[in-house]
């Protein structure tokens, strides 16, 4: 692919789509579909179908025993890993007990809106719709930005190699993919390769400059799942959507998302009071914020007799 000169919008969006169709055919290509059943497990591997295979084609007892040899080591081996990873987490053996501890499924029930069930596709497609989506369209007031304090423009430096993989390091390999079916795993393998690094940094470089940001990276599938420790499932709002991203555009969100962050950091763009969604900020620094308030600007309600304070003085973000 040649990504040295996107000079106009079609042909960014021409590229890119290039570079899903490819995804898309090494997909359909490599992947294999699984027979998911109750004997399924996760440590099972080629070499157990392959001992298992060659019981069948003999009946030898010699192979019977190779064969549960093969099984017990796998097994083995699988779940000391696993044991491994459980006890490098916070909780450490505490995680152990969801392996003994029954699933409980929840009880499910016909979703109501309006009174009424939806029973067809059809309805429930409506009625999810209408609850997850409801701020689609709605009208925004731009005159809040001109009460922002002016700031002086600065130059926007094109993506380097080192934010790509910093950003790509931090992420999970075992998130779920998105409609492309591409991985972190997939794509640090990917990005390994100087070229195709380059080729997804001139990419990006070309959304900035065009102010322009592709189709396909819009592109999403959304799951619905159930919300824990809920009475009764017969409400949309006992669900909650989960949307998944092509993961191209997801690293480059993450990139433009980091630069962000230290820009507006860096020049004091961001109030005192937001802590939320920051770096290097945590639930530390609200307790911490929170005690201040309390101990140094609480006065005394003669009323009711109780302490009290007014918490937007300190948190302005509030009256909003």
């Amino acid at each position: 692919m040649d990504t040295s000169n996107i000079g106009d919008t079609e042909k960014l969006e021409r590229i890119v789509n290039q570079l899903g169709a490819i995804i898309n055919q090494a997909w359909t290509k490599n992947a294999k579909k699984s027979k998911i059943s109750k004997h399924s497990k996760q440590w099972w591997t080629e070499e157990c179908s392959w001992s298992l295979n060659n019981y069948r084609m003999t009946r030898s007892l010699d192979n019977w025993k190779s064969f549960k040899k093969v099984v017990k080591n796998i097994k083995r081996s699988f779940f000391d890993v696993k044991i491994q990873e459980v006890a490098n987490k916070s909780r450490g053996p505490w995680e152990l007990m969801n392996w003994i501890s029954r699933c409980k499924l929840p009880a499910i029930e016909a979703i109501k809106h309006n009174d009424c069930l939806c029973l067809f596709p059809e309805s429930l497609w409506d009625t999810l719709h209408s609850t997850f989506n409801t701020a689609l369209n709605r009208q925004v007031d731009l005159n809040i930005l001109s009460k922002i304090e002016y700031k002086a423009t600065s130059q926007w430096y094109p993506f380097s190699k080192e934010e790509f993989n910093q950003a790509i390091s931090k992420c999970n390999d075992l998130l779920v993919p998105g409609p492309d079916k591409l991985t972190w795993h997939h794509l640090k393998s990917i990005v390994k390769q100087d070229k195709c690094l380059v080729n997804i940094i001139n990419i990006a470089d070309s959304c900035i400059n065009l102010g322009h940001w592709p189709n396909y990276f819009k592109y999403s599938s959304t799951v619905i799942i159930p919300k824990p420790n809920k009475m009764s499932y017969d409400q949309p709002k006992s669900f909650h959507p989960i949307v998944l991203l092509n993961i191209l555009g997801k690293l480059i969100e993450k990139v433009i998302a980091e630069r962000i962050q230290f820009t507006v950091a860096s020049n004091d763009f961001i109030h005192p009071s937001q802590l939320g969604g920051l770096k290097f900020k945590s639930t530390t620094d609200a307790g911490v914020a929170l005690t201040h308030i309390v101990c140094s600007g609480w006065v005394k309600d003669k009323t009711t007799s109780t302490l009290a304070f007014d918490i937007s003085q300190f948190f302005p973000s509030l009256n909003h």
